[in-house]
């Protein structure tokens, strides 16, 4: 089985590489350049970009199945290009595909299902690799993680649980027209998860609570725009929707294996944060 994995550097792709070897498929990782990519030796490196679909017509071909991960916001230019993926995927017959989303309504989820190809969606809950995005940086050098809204609940999910899920769908039957949406094994809230960061890493960490309006101004100046800082204070920290606290057992059911806990997370990455 050959096997065709785009975004393989990336937090969710590089276990899905690693786990996809010790299954003893052969894998393409899609990588921008061969150069400092950190991918098993084992692994075939391709280069390849998403937003050029063309680059990936040569490695779609002799492949069973593919992995490809869809960008969050879904201009026009991105909508096509994953678009074109599908169809030049269909023309070299791979069989499978099995994609990433990171919410429901996507407008590719649709051309994936007419694709003619065996189909699985994977929704994950947010990554906990996140916590490095946030916060690794003033926990390093200040002891400090200034948060909005510290008590908002998530069922953060371990990336390589995301990973093991999209392998079995990758190389087992059973899996077409499934959606799986994916969670951790706990709801916790911001307060909860620096704590026990700093409970493992040994590091006294304060935490500050900005104000509503501090998050707003934070975010407007890193870039975000208005309807973006509105869904994100509206609709996901003073009132978040059900799914983003509700514990799903998905990835058990799905592996035969518990969802890993935020805390062995902390405790494979706790370099990042002293």
């Amino acid at each position: 089985m050959k096997i065709l994995v785009t975004g393989a550097t990336g937090s969710v792709g590089e276990h899905i590489v690693k786990q996809l070897l010790l299954s003893q498929v052969e894998v393409r990782a899609l990588s921008r350049s061969h150069k400092n990519t950190g991918l098993p030796a084992k692994a075939q490196t391709v280069v390849g970009d998403l937003d050029n679909p063309e680059t990936l017509e040569v490695h779609l071909k002799s492949i069973d199945s593919l992995f490809l991960i869809t960008q969050s916001e879904q201009t026009e230019a991105r909508f096509l290009a994953n678009q074109r993926i599908i169809q030049l995927a269909k023309e070299a017959n791979v069989k499978r595909i099995v994609a990433l989303m990171d919410y429901e309504g996507n407008p590719i989820e649709n051309i994936i299902k007419e694709s003619g190809m065996e189909w699985t969606i994977i929704r994950p809950s947010e990554f906990m690799k996140n916590a490095l995005y946030f916060w690794a940086d003033s926990i390093q050098n200040e002891g400090i993680v200034r948060t909005g809204f510290p008590e908002t609940l998530s069922v953060r999910i371990h990336e390589a649980d995301i990973a093991a899920v999209a392998v079995k769908a990758l190389v087992e039957d059973g899996h077409h027209k499934k959606i799986y949406n994916l969670t951790g094994p706990q709801s916790l809230s911001i307060r909860e998860m620096v704590r026990q960061i700093s409970d493992i890493t040994g590091k006294p960490i304060e935490l500050i609570e900005l104000t509503e309006e501090q998050v707003r101004r934070n975010s407007k100046h890193q870039g975000y725009d208005d309807d973006f800082i509105e869904y994100f204070i509206i609709g996901m920290a003073k009132n978040p929707p059900k799914s983003a606290y509700t514990i799903l057992d998905t990835v058990e059911q799905l592996t035969g294996k518990p969802a890993r806990t935020f805390a062995q997370w902390v405790t494979e990455n706790k370099y990042y944060f002293v």
